[in-house]
């Protein structure tokens, strides 16, 4: 964690307030924030979408767009009254004393420019310094931020970029000028998790080497007792409580912030327990609550609370709540007994049985006689089966195979080798009503529910459509919307609204039910609440289990927040390069992962525990992932390995024979010549090529 150098704050935020002008009347997205940030401290700013985090930040820059505007409010930098500065003063302090980073570093990178160009340009911008000393500067600040050949990479277009890669680009270039604060909007969401942790190190490590402040902007809890000092959570565009990480996360005193941790899925956490939905939406900013914005969702609200905004107050722990959680007496919302889950539908019989699939692109120029010179290899040799009831989980980085295997099980693409068998029948070849039949059986959830849905259709149309290929009439069908909307937790009167009008985690809840709509046996769910905030994906979730409870369906669920996948799943499979290295019970998978690339999958989840944090050891992965085009010999992860051939000399068996997927006992199936190495993750390997690990505590066990 960041040792702060100093208490004189570098950032100093008073009463500030920030309004939309728009149809409905003018929206206060920012209503009153204050907060301090000290030199090398880290700041998170948390929340669900539509608080006011990222208005914050583009406010604290004045770079808010029309029809927005900082309305009052001071905003003291480094001493200075910010706000008050000429457009060119401010330039030059968001370009040299103030860098941002932004969540979508490829978008945020100009395509067209080579990163030289772009680096050379952010530095010569704020200072007389000439073309030479600024290319040697770049070079030096890509090799600060980890990127391998900087010298080389200089020459290279952001497009060949990984995104972990591009975001420590864009890293490189917030630092280009020795910033004093940088402002960080998301910059890991979009990650692996295993660049993610990544990432967190790197900005860790400037902090502490360099004494920058940073303002960390996040919905993801557990980044923020990885990364932080001190956590302000944000509600409704005010700040509803702040403080030292490690004691507002122990004893949240504000209602809001226990809600969004009991909403987090955790490796700790147990599965019997649901996840806590927090009830209810934010309010409307354009006609903001006289009194406490959360009242509306606090089943303890009582009559103040309505009419009278509380303050925040406090000292080191500041809170806004006329009742805060400081006497004991309210329990943590997910220990309540009446909301125990139920135990599990033991599984039934194979739905589905894939038996040594594989998938190959063709990519690349072709030889003189029209022949392709390169195969991508997407999946490579996989089997395994789903039961009824069941759901198995598929976890990998991007580009391991993931979403490639979900298109292969619902025909959208076809296998160049190998078969899968749906209720014991091939389902290759399948046409005509064999095909229509399949479809029915086999449904998707995107993780996107606004693009699955037509914005032109009511929600009751677009569910109604998916049953005109039946024998229902017209009257048969609504009613069955109706039933439909029910099941997933809405009531009637949503048929008759637009997508638009709804929450991401209610459109969501209309995709599941028109994909309910065909009685289907199997959901394949592709990052499905992956784009979702907490609360929202809380509900996604439980309602995903209770409808496996009452209806027995089987889920295949792909995502890359192993944790998440962990809560909802029954089996787990981890796929690197498009093999499956490691299955087993979710629970003894992640308790004790015998490969070690489920280790370093394991070991990099940010978990929402800042104790949790800071006694885990974690593996930091060094290099990027391999193309599937010319993927390693033997072991494909050997090139990365911790406890393989870069590290250990007696360790050349990875690199010449690959290893097989055998069992080895309990359901627990893993491709490794040393499976259960890794006893505490990074003392095997080279600390210098591993990067920073934690000596106080390990998860790992011998298996």
């Amino acid at each position: 964690m960041t040792e702060m150098k100093s208490v004189a704050p570098v950032l100093r935020v008073r009463d500030l307030h920030t309004t939309f002008d728009t149809d409905d009347g003018p929206v206060s997205a920012v209503r009153g924030v204050d907060f301090d940030i000290a030199h090398g401290e880290v700041l998170a700013l948390v929340g669900e979408s539509g608080s006011g985090k990222s208005v914050t930040a583009t406010s604290i820059l004045n770079m808010v767009r029309a029809p927005g505007r900082v309305e009052s409010g001071s905003v003291e930098f480094d001493g200075t009254d910010f706000l008050s500065l000429s457009d060119a003063e401010q330039r030059e302090i968001r370009g040299q004393g103030i860098g941002m980073i932004f969540q979508d570093p490829i978008g945020s990178l100009n395509p067209l420019m080579k990163v030289r160009d772009q680096l050379v340009e952010t530095i010569r911008a704020h200072g007389s310094i000439g073309r030479r000393e600024a290319e040697r500067r770049s070079i030096q600040l890509l090799a600060d931020v980890g990127i391998p050949d900087p010298e080389a990479r200089m020459a290279d277009y952001p497009l060949a970029f990984s995104g972990g890669m591009s975001q420590r680009v864009m890293i490189a270039m917030a630092l280009a000028n020795r910033p004093k604060l940088i402002i960080a909007d998301e910059p890991t969401t979009a990650l692996d998790v295993t660049i993610q942790a990544q990432i967190l190190e790197l900005l860790i490590e400037l902090g502490r080497a360099q004494g920058t402040a940073v303002l960390l902007i996040t919905h993801n809890l557990g980044v923020v007792a990885r990364a932080c000092n001190r956590v302000a959570v944000m509600y409704a565009g005010k700040i509803v409580e702040t403080g030292p990480v490690g004691e507002v996360f122990a004893a949240p005193q504000h209602p809001y912030t226990r809600d969004l941790l009991s909403a987090t899925p955790s490796l700790e956490r147990s599965k019997g327990l649901p996840l806590v939905a927090i009830d209810g939406r934010p309010p409307l900013l354009s006609k903001p609550p006289k009194g406490c914005a959360y009242a509306d969702r606090d089943p303890r609200a009582f009559d103040r609370c309505w009419v009278e905004d509380p303050a925040l107050v406090g000292g080191d722990r500041r809170r806004a709540c006329w009742l805060p959680l400081t006497d004991g007496t309210v329990p943590p919302r997910d220990a309540a007994p009446e909301q125990v889950a139920e135990s599990r539908n033991a599984a039934g019989g194979v739905v589905l049985d894939i038996e040594d699939v594989r998938r190959t692109y063709p990519v690349g120029p072709k030889t003189l006689f029209g022949r392709q010179k390169q195969t991508l290899h997407a999946v490579d040799g996989v089997s395994f089966a789903v039961r009824r009831g069941e759901t198995v989980g598929l976890i990998g980085e991007s580009g391991c195979g993931k979403s490639t295997l979900g298109r292969l099980i619902l025909g959208i693409e076809e296998p160049v080798e190998g078969d899968i068998r749906f209720e014991g029948r091939s389902i290759l070849g399948m046409r005509g009503a064999q095909r229509r039949a399949y479809n029915q059986q086999v449904q998707l959830v995107f993780q996107n529910p606004m693009g699955a849905l037509n914005p032109r259709m009511t929600v009751g149309q677009s569910i109604a459509e998916a049953l005109r290929n039946g024998v229902l009439d017209a009257e048969q069908r609504a009613a069955r919307v109706v039933e439909l909307l029910s099941l997933v937790g809405m009531d009637a009167a949503a048929a008759e609204r637009y997508p638009h009008e709804f929450s991401g985690g209610q459109r969501q809840r209309v995709v599941i039910a028109r994909a309910l709509a065909v009685d289907p046996t199997l959901i394949v769910l592709d990052e499905a609440v992956a784009a979702l905030d907490v609360s929202l994906q809380a509900q996604v979730i439980n309602l995903l289990r209770r409808l496996q409870e009452q209806i027995g369906l089987a889920y295949v669920f792909i995502g890359h927040d192993l944790a998440t996948v962990r809560y909802i799943s029954d089996r787990i499979l981890v796929m690197y390069l498009g093999e499956i290295v490691e299955e087993g019970d979710a629970a003894s998978l992640t308790a004790s992962p015998l490969h070690p690339y489920t280790a370093s999958l394991v070991s990099a989840v940010p978990e929402p525990d800042p104790d949790s944090a800071k006694s885990v050891e974690r593996i930091i992965l060094r290099g990027e992932v391999p193309t599937p085009i010319d993927p390693p010999q033997a072991c494909r992860f050997h090139t990365r390995c911790p406890i393989g051939p870069r590290y250990r000399e007696d360790r050349g068996i990875c690199a010449t024979e690959k290893p097989v997927l055998e069992d080895v006992g309990d359901g627990r199936r893993v491709a490794c010549h040393f499976p259960g190495e890794l006893v505490s993750a990074g003392r095997t390997a080279d600390a210098a090529d591993l990067g920073p690990v934690r000596e106080t505590g390990s998860r790992y066990r011998n298996a």
